[in-house]
């Protein structure tokens, strides 16, 4: 690509400015190449980073909705929650009256078992009580229907009350399951966002540096009086919004780096233990499988259009380039003893950039 745009900036520049010597024309075609190119690249990452912007919007249309509907699940959760409240209530009064109508059967269905079962010798009653004994039976016999359906009618209550508060308790677990379900998606949308808004941040800031080297070339192409092309930049090719098209990339070994993206280090170090295996973040193809000089041995996996991982730092590679490698899969394993430190760099464009969004 740098070589085309070279050539095309050669061109142009021996047409726009044919009065300037040999080696200004060619430091000129380098400068206008990459002016060029950064020109291009600050327009590429605006337009993703306003298509970020567009998805959190419509992310942050996901989120009302899901409140709107919240207030709809937390009325019914209100309302079913009042009505095991009634029920709690009723069977507490119903468990009361249960109580004084049993210490009433208690003693006539006592009575009862004493007149009934084992009455009492003619002989041994007295005069006196006899007309009593005779009334308390008649009045017991009378009694005794209506204290049986009464018994019946609580039984009946019971039951009736029992099977509400099963019915009430399933309804409450179903609805407690859908409001665990809206949480999680909320939960979900909300980390989806956030993950959007720090990529929307980071293509912003990297075409802001883009659009700042391009200034720096166009003041040194005036320097050597050059003049500066105004039309629109070409389109470049598509460049994936996201890494292998995924919101998330898995770590590729286990713990948390020691050291993150800064000025000082354009990726990331971990310090995993002796022989740790060295895993895919995501499926990719192998673009490199090598070593190098200072790095150890070194794997390049190619995660779509525009983007690379680096890991480096192993001692073993299992992979080789072209192959097909899946998220999880091995692709080489730390050195023996003390271990070492396992580099891992995500690149766009060729070009280092935080993968914090990806990985945390």
């Amino acid at each position: 690509m740098r070589a085309l745009s070279a050539i095309l900036g050669l061109t142009l520049l021996t047409l726009a400015a044919p009065a300037v010597g040999q080696r200004s024309a060619q430091e000129l075609d380098r400068l206008q190449a990459e002016r060029g190119d950064e020109r291009a690249r600050a327009l590429t990452l605006r337009r993703q980073a306003a298509e970020a912007e567009r998805e959190m919007v419509a992310l942050d249309a996901r989120l009302s909705r899901l409140s709107g509907a919240a207030d709809v699940e937390n009325d019914r959760i209100a309302g079913q929650r009042a009505r095991l409240n009634e029920l709690g209530r009723r069977e507490r009064l119903l468990a009361r009256e249960r109580a004084d109508e049993a210490a009433v059967l208690g003693r006539l269905l006592s009575a009862l078992q004493l007149m009934s079962r084992d009455p009492p010798p003619p002989l041994l009653i007295p005069a006196d009580d006899a007309i009593d004994t005779v009334r308390a039976s008649i009045l017991i016999r009378a009694v005794t229907p209506q204290v049986q359906r009464r018994a019946r009618s609580l039984a009946d209550r019971q039951a009736e009350i029992g099977r509400l508060r099963r019915e009430a308790a399933l309804q409450s677990e179903a609805l407690f399951t859908a409001e665990s379900d809206r949480l999680n998606r909320r939960a979900e949308i909300e980390s989806l966002r956030a993950r959007r808004a720090s990529l929307a941040a980071s293509l912003d800031a990297q075409a802001d540096r883009a659009d700042r080297a391009a200034s720096t070339l166009e003041d040194r192409i005036r320097a050597l009086g050059g003049r500066i092309d105004d039309a629109a930049p070409e389109p470049r090719p598509a460049i994936a919004l996201l890494p292998g098209g995924r919101e998330r990339l898995a770590a590729p070994v286990g713990g948390a780096p020691v050291q993150r993206f800064s000025q000082a280090s354009p990726g990331w170090i971990w310090r995993p233990s002796a022989r740790a295996e060295v895993a895919a973040p995501a499926p990719a193809t192998v673009a490199f499988s090598g070593s190098l000089t200072g790095w150890g041995e070194v794997v390049i996996l190619d995660l779509g259009p525009g983007w690379r991982l680096v890991l480096a730092g192993m001692e073993v590679r299992t992979v080789a380039e072209g192959q097909r490698v899946t998220e999880g899969q091995s692709v080489g394993e730390m050195p023996r003893g003390e271990g070492g430190d396992l580099y891992l760099e995500l690149r766009r464009e060729d070009r280092p950039v935080n993968p914090a969004p990806f990985l945390d």
